[in-house]
């Protein structure tokens, strides 16, 4: 799903939110399209795109793993995925003692 984004709208981002609304679906964006905060935290990357987190959302989830689905269903409209009949989801783990302690010396970096 993504190779077909990415070729319809050029390089993307994620971000995950804790908003009222599909608060457990990342929403994906055209990269730049979303202003990342200074309290924003980038994760990582799926598939080349960066994933970022709110800062609120990271203290909460901060212990866990994020796994990101794709999945039928309509989700946000904001979100690229959505007129293809998909959503992505937000699945976690929690981690165990010796990734924690990893993370503990290696933070992700926070926005701009």
């Amino acid at each position: 799903m993504l190779e077909k984004l990415i070729t319809m709208h050029g390089p993307l981002m994620f971000h995950q939110s804790g908003g009222c609304c599909d608060g457990s679906s990342p929403m994906c964006y055209p990269n730049g399209e979303f202003k990342i905060g200074q309290r924003d935290v980038l994760l990582g990357e799926v598939a080349g795109c960066p994933f970022y987190i709110g800062g609120d959302q990271y203290e909460r989830w901060k212990h866990t793993q994020l796994l990101i689905d794709v999945v039928p269903g309509r989700g946000s409209g904001f979100s690229v995925e959505a007129p293809e009949g998909v959503r992505f989801l937000t699945r976690s783990r929690v981690f165990d003692e010796d990734e924690q302690a990893v993370l503990a010396c290696n933070p992700p970096a926070r926005g701009s």
